[in-house]
């Protein structure tokens, strides 16, 4: 059922509305005639202008409040959009809602103090019963609020942009940086290569000729002698140096390869004993080395062990009291790890000097002493321990002695993995001229042994061993085996230098050379391969692996026999 009101039903509610709009405090209302001159301006109106009503009805138009400078932009637009001219004033508030258009813009009003503000405003025009328009609405809110926030997030999107402007521009520096400080590398490390190859080569001659003089016959004079033991000390200490700062050069470059394995610390001790021994007989200083209730094992690469050990026992004994002593110890370190320790006798170290014991160059003081040292291997030891996984510390008491220990990653001993050998084996021959020869190139003892004792276990092989390239590379020229097996990581000349020469050599292009190295990683494999090992195996030895790869490797040996590389 629908309710019509009577006439003065509708009279009520609509003096209602007006009531309502014209007393409402959150937005203006401005009404005007049609030449644009106010007849209403509500509390709203009044409250955001700061106008009175009988301050502004009959006396100013809308445009009276607003900005001039906005207007006249807006009549510029619209004689644009309209292709007519359109006059600044009240004519630009309202041309499109004469026009019937609906119309809500952005104007800024001016308060009777001055004062700006943004506004809203929708513009409606008002029309008597014959659709003529008689005047305009204006209805207008105040646009403060939203545009601080617009100002807020514009300024935050500004400081992002900088920001990410910012940071690209320190991706770029960054880059260039990287790509700088990679060419100083390159440069650096041709730079050192080069300076090796340059002081070496008339090193040799120094050194050579020095020690030929002191072995003539008759042997020189004293005071040559004398002149002679210099010329060998300065050059000797020469070549140290060059050896330490290239060791450096290569830690900081990330040049330096790891062959870690397990390994056995017995025989470092017994080879660090052998070495450092004369020294420490020479300065009258008594060695004692462990004797150990069992065996230790590490994790590490074996040449780089002996080299740190070697640095830690030298500098124990050249910097002792005469007739002094050093011991070495080993023991279980924290949890998983086995620490290694070197005591010695001498005058002790201040804690100052604790402090700035890594650092290159520092020899903390002995620049004017007796002994001679390049303030470098302290530095390179603690690198190549940490590389190892380990790490290294110090005691010391002035007066008393330094202990420096070391940690590296505890291991089990290597050992064959148990398998039924004798499926694989193949069956005995009586004859050795018909022996295939099988040459090993590796440094380390205990894997030297590990592949002897499996090739005990074959018949049909016998065994040539070297603990070095260059004396693998004289034994594959001169007695042609069927194939080689070599380590990568070897003193002096490393596995992929070996297989160049040996590839390059018509001589031994035909052998197989198989890679056995702890270097494990596929990247390490696929390298491998990519150089040319005919086969790439790795440590720990897999029997039933290693075997089936000999014996694919002798037939490949007996098919290539004889045939021209």
């Amino acid at each position: 059922m629908n309710t019509v009101l009577p006439p003065e039903g509708n009279a009520l509610k609509a003096d209602a509305l007006q009531s309502a709009i014209h007393n409402s405090a959150t937005f203006s209302s401005i009404a005007t005639d049609a030449h644009g001159v106010i007849q209403i301006f509500n509390v709203g109106a009044e409250r955001m202008l700061g106008y009175s009503a009988a301050e502004v009805v009959n006396q100013i138009t809308p445009a009276g409040i607003s900005d001039a400078q906005e207007i006249i932009a807006r009549a510029a637009a619209l004689s644009l959009e309209a292709g007519m001219t359109i006059q600044p004033g009240f004519e630009a508030l309202v041309f499109k809602a004469s026009r019937g258009i609906e119309d809500i813009y952005e104007l800024t009003y001016i308060r009777k103090d001055g004062s700006r503000f943004p506004a809203i405003v929708s513009v409606s025009p008002l029309r008597d019963a014959h659709e003529k328009i008689i005047g305009y609405l204006l209805m207008g809110t105040d646009n403060t609020a939203r545009k601080r926030v617009e100002a807020e997030q514009s300024l935050l999107d500004q400081r992002l942009r900088q920001q990410q402007l910012a940071l690209q521009e320190t991706n770029v520096a960054l880059e260039a940086a990287r790509a700088a400080a990679e060419k100083a590398n390159h440069a650096k490390s041709d730079f050192l290569s080069s300076m090796s190859h340059e002081l070496r080569t008339p090193l040799n001659a120094v050194l050579g000729f020095a020690q030929l003089l002191a072995s003539e016959k008759p042997p020189p004079s004293v005071s040559q002698q004398r002149s002679l033991d210099q010329i060998l000390k300065g050059g000797w200490y020469l070549l140290q140096l060059i050896n330490e700062i290239l060791d450096l050069a290569m830690i900081e470059s990330g040049k330096v390869t790891m062959s870690q394995e397990s390994m056995g610390l017995a025989e470092v001790f017994k080879d660090c004993q052998a070495m450092i021994g004369p020294l420490a007989d020479k300065r009258g200083i008594h060695l004692v080395f462990p004797t150990l209730s069992r065996r230790f094992f590490v994790h590490a690469d074996r040449t780089r062990v002996k080299q740190v050990m070697i640095n830690l026992l030298s500098n124990a004994v050249k910097y002792n009291r005469r007739g002094g002593t050093v011991e070495v110890g080993c023991d279980e370190g924290h949890e998983g790890m086995v620490r290694i320790s070197v005591t010695d006798s001498g005058a002790g170290l201040s804690p100052e000097q604790v402090d700035k014991l890594f650092q290159p160059f520092n020899r903390l003081g002995q620049e004017d002493g007796a002994e001679e040292g390049t303030g470098i291997g302290l530095v390179v030891t603690k690198q190549l321990t940490e590389l190892m996984g380990g790490s290294i510390g110090v005691q010391s008491s002035e007066g008393v002695g330094t202990t420096f220990w070391i940690e590296l990653v505890a291991s089990d001993e290597p050992t064959l993995e148990p398998m039924a050998l004798d499926a694989l084996l193949p069956p005995e021959t009586q004859d050795a001229a018909s022996l295939a020869t099988l040459l090993y190139i590796e440094d380390n003892p205990a894997n030297l042994a590990l592949v002897e004792q499996l090739i005990l276990r074959r018949s049909d092989l016998k065994l040539l061993t070297a603990i070095d390239g260059h004396t693998g590379i004289q034994l594959a020229q001169t007695y042609q085996p069927d194939m080689i097996l070599m380590d990568i990581n070897l003193p002096g000349i490393s596995g992929y230098g070996c297989l160049k020469i040996l590839q390059d050599n018509p001589a031994t292009a035909h052998i197989p050379v198989l890679a056995l190295s702890a270097n494990a990683m596929p990247r390490d494999i696929e390298k491998g391969m990519a150089a040319g090992f005919f086969r790439y195996l790795t440590k720990p030895i897999n029997v039933v692996e290693f075997m089936s790869a000999l014996d694919v490797a002798l037939e490949f040996s007996a098919a290539h026999t004889g045939v021209p590389s």
